[in-house]
């Protein structure tokens, strides 16, 4: 016999003994069912706030506001029978969160909580259960089943606000690890490529070497024919082998920096921000990735426009994703520099970066830093300009090179959590595209924090 079916089946008898004992009247009967299909109606929880507090104030006549509870205990309130969506959710100073309900002004406060093995389960896991309060402004004094009634009804949104919570969390969460995923093959499984033209390279110099040990022998083969191999295949081994140590670690930055456990945990970018050097950690340490592939490509470095000031700059931020930032920026640089002629009539083909502190950028007394990369090329048509930075884009002048459109995008996202801005403008020569971070710790006092944390 199953046992559990006797269990639940006493549990059900035990309900429906309360539930005639409740003596709610049609009203509220009917208010609980219409919660309910409109709960599951409406998928958002813009929505779903909207319905908890239309609900008592269509059945039952009771205006209502709906409030959260963050896990500080701070008071937010997010719906109101009148005014509707509260958008972005209002804090409410005076109201202080209580798990039992209470009156006040006139109006009656009741708690909703989560489901206790569920919370843990939330991106921000809370140590108490509490998620709000639903506020009801009766037309009369409450009577007692009219209280038991909204402490039911208080615990019905609880209850499907938690699932609602779980369900867009969990979607989010989805859409994250897909970008993620193509984060990854953009950042680091593309530029992991490079490797094979490394250890093409390398497979050369062990040709030569294996061509130098047969030639050993030969009475054409003079010493100082050995000597002067030997330290060319030296001098190359050793470039080479800075080659791909620089690039190991450029690679093993990114994969740390992309494959956080926070990340997964939070379903979202969960910056490290430390005070780094940013100039020598970020900025040179991406352009030395480049510098050859520059070269072979024909475009100069060329700081005339502005470069990174001698002076070192330090600021706090999150070094494998900035890192990431310049890379992408200098990979799209790499793609589209084109040649053009300059005020002089001269053909000239470079990039260019620094950057510039702009007083009171996001408010008075709060400093921004541009940091720029700047490349010659024809500028982007208005149009497109409006539209690079979002996700899978990618312009007219594209064709014939590989990418997938979402560099830019990653930049945008990166910098954003910073607390920064993207952006592009044409410039005489071709196109700036720029970024810029608050300036939020002063230049000696990082560079006290730098010492301190090294």
């Amino acid at each position: 016999m199953d046992t559990s079916l006797e269990v639940i089946r006493e549990r059900i008898r035990t309900k429906k003994k309360q539930y005639q004992e409740y003596a709610f009247s049609v009203d509220q009967v009917n208010a609980i069912w219409a919660f309910f299909d409109l709960a599951q109606e409406y998928a958002t929880l813009e929505n779903f706030y909207r319905v908890c507090v239309l609900v008592p104030k269509e059945f039952l006549a009771c205006q209502s506001r709906l409030y959260l509870v963050e896990e500080d205990d701070k008071v937010l309130l997010v719906a109101d029978s009148e005014e509707g969506l509260i958008s972005p959710p209002r804090a409410v100073p005076d109201l202080s969160p209580r798990e039992e309900a209470f009156s006040q002004n006139g109006s009656f406060f009741f708690s909703f909580k989560g489901n206790r093995k569920l919370l843990s389960l939330l991106a921000l896991p809370q140590e108490k259960p509490l998620l709000g309060m639903l506020e009801v402004r009766p037309p009369a004094p409450l009577q007692k089943n009219d209280f038991l009634f909204f402490q039911k009804y208080a615990n019905r949104i609880g209850y499907n606000l938690h699932i609602k919570l779980l369900m867009t969390q969990t979607l989010e969460h989805i859409k994250f690890v897909n970008e993620l995923v193509a984060d990854i093959e953009h950042n680091v499984i593309i530029p992991n490529m490079y490797y094979r033209y490394l250890f093409r390279g390398l497979k050369k110099k062990i040709d030569f070497i294996k061509e130098l040990r047969e030639n050993l022998n030969r009475p054409t083969f003079s010493p100082e024919k050995v000597a002067g191999a030997l330290e060319h295949l030296y001098q190359e081994l050793l470039n080479h082998y800075q080659q791909i140590e620089k690039h190991y670690e450029t690679v093993s930055l990114f994969l740390e920096s992309l494959l956080r456990r926070e990340h997964f945990e939070k379903g979202r970018f969960v910056l490290r921000k430390r005070p780094c050097r940013f100039a020598k950690e970020v900025i040179e340490a991406q352009l030395e990735r480049y510098r050859k592939r520059f070269e072979q490509a024909g475009i100069k470095i060329d700081n005339r426009l502005g470069g990174v000031p001698d002076e070192e700059f330090v600021m706090a931020v999150d070094v494998g994703l900035l890192s990431q930032v310049y890379a992408n920026l200098f990979s799209n640089a790499l793609k589209y520099t084109r040649e053009v002629r300059d005020e002089t009539g001269k053909r000239v083909k470079f990039i260019s970066f620094g950057r510039e502190i702009i007083p009171d950028f996001f408010g008075p007394g709060r400093p921004g830093v541009k940091f720029n990369v700047f490349s010659t090329g024809p500028h982007l048509p208005p149009e497109e300009a409006q539209k690079i930075f979002e996700e899978g884009w990618r312009g007219t002048n594209t064709q014939g090179q590989p990418g997938s459109g979402r560099g830019l995008h990653f930049v945008k996202k990166v910098i954003e959590l910073h607390g920064g801005v993207v952006g592009y403008e044409p410039t005489p020569l071709g196109n700036n595209f720029y970024f810029i971070l608050p300036l939020k710790v002063d230049p000696k006092e990082a560079s006290r924090e730098l010492t301190k944390a090294s």
